[in-house]
């Protein structure tokens, strides 16, 4: 479970307890399992542990003040809200659960809740009469109504002498606990193959033709349809990336080598998200030694690729097909060409440049089909990612 926390950014708060020790093996044991760290310590929090031991461990700055003016045109909080995968408070007390539900932004870490997108979990940890107490846990229940996730707490023996429910979960039960909430059933059961990254197409032994690609899309989106309960399939073009885990991957170099692994997984496939940047054309002759530079000019004749997208969309029985569409100009328009003129179920598109899509950590998409239209603001793309997939998911289900 705790590999679905990998390449996940955690926002950690830490609020003032005396739990708060344990804050800092919290952060050792996220960054064990792949996540990146961000720490917030209210001001009562300091009193327990410092900022220093807070940014030895997790390698970034520790955020304190809602006045920054070092952050980010002094909208720190606001950066920090969109950064985050999910915002952790560990320890929570009871004074700052009270204080989120009423809605208070009186301090950087309740102003980062109320502004973030991302899910928000809490590991409650407090005196045992207070944990009790009717108002607490009427401000539970509310809290998770709103669907804040409760993490906690453990009974035994607390700080003030006391033995009863209130302590904080160890950290590794928290690391555990907050893995799940990244993980859904909503493509349970279901074969997603995914196709990523460039191809490339032979000139000679060490030349070749291929799109700027990068693949993190379409790894992004794999990673997403694990956590969604998927079987997947990752057929990957050329890329850096590390091969990801829990799925199957198969590596291919030429489109042509692309198009036969995809149709061999065609039988079973229930979608199929076509991400990747195939080469439209490639050499008709391939020169089986390095082509000497000679001439002034060289020649290369091309001839055209299969057409994966195409040929999936004409299967029958086949699976819901989905297409990425990556334009320079009149996005909408040429999206809208290519998911009638290919046949296909679902198109996204995105529009290259300007900081997003190819080679970018980020990215901003129009979703399209027959009978409407969804858009997806600028995000990472593992954020992003997730969003599409929880989309696709919801789409899905509601037709089949």
């Amino acid at each position: 479970m705790k590999q679905f926390l990998a390449n996940k950014q955690i926002l950690l708060g830490v609020t003032g307890g005396i739990a708060a020790y344990k804050s800092a093996d919290l952060v050792r044991r996220l960054r064990e399992v792949g996540a990146e760290v961000r720490v917030v310590m209210t001001d009562h929090a300091k009193e327990f542990i410092t900022p220093l031991t807070m940014q030895a461990v997790s390698g970034n700055p520790v955020h304190e003040d809602l006045f920054d003016l070092k952050a980010e045109a002094a909208m720190g909080h606001i950066e920090l809200a969109r950064w985050a995968d999910a915002i952790l408070v560990a320890p929570a007390t009871a004074d700052f659960m009270a204080r989120l539900l009423k809605g208070e932004a009186n301090d950087l870490l309740t102003t980062l809740c109320l502004a973030a997108k991302a899910p928000i979990a809490l590991a409650p940890a407090m005196n045992q009469g207070m944990w009790k107490n009717t108002l607490t846990q009427n401000n539970v229940q509310a809290l998770r109504e709103k669907g804040i996730h409760i993490l906690g707490p453990s009974e035994g023996s607390q700080a003030c002498g006391d033995v009863g429910p209130g302590r904080m979960l160890e950290p590794l039960d928290i690391v555990d606990r907050l893995a799940q909430i990244f993980v859904s059933g909503s493509l349970a059961g279901k074969h997603v193959v995914i196709t990523a990254g460039p191809t490339h197409e032979a000139i000679d032994p060490v030349r070749f033709i291929s799109n700027a690609s990068s693949g993190k899309m379409g790894y992004a989106l794999a990673e997403a349809a694990v956590e969604a309960g998927a079987r997947v399939t990752l057929i990957s073009g050329p890329v850096s990336l590390s091969k990801p885990a829990r799925m199957k991957v198969i590596d291919v170099v030429s489109a042509q080598d692309m198009f036969a692994a995809v149709m061999a997984e065609m039988q079973e496939c229930d979608i199929f998200l076509s991400v990747a940047a195939v080469a439209d054309y490639r050499c008709k002759t391939t020169a089986s030694q390095k082509i000497a530079k000679t001439a002034e000019k060289l020649t290369l004749e091309l001839e055209r690729n299969p057409d994966i997208l195409a040929n999936v969309a004409k299967l029958s029985p086949r699976p819901f097909v989905i297409g990425f569409a990556a334009e320079t100009e009149d996005l909408e328009k040429k999206a809208q060409a290519k998911l009638m003129n290919k046949n296909l179920d679902m198109i996204i598109a995105n529009q290259v440049g300007e900081g997003v899509g190819i080679g970018s950590e980020e990215n901003a998409v129009t979703v399209l089909w027959k009978d409407g239209k969804q858009e997806f603001a600028k995000m990472s793309k593992q954020k992003l990612a997730r969003e599409l997939i929880k989309f696709i998911g919801s789409f899905f289900n509601k037709i089949n």
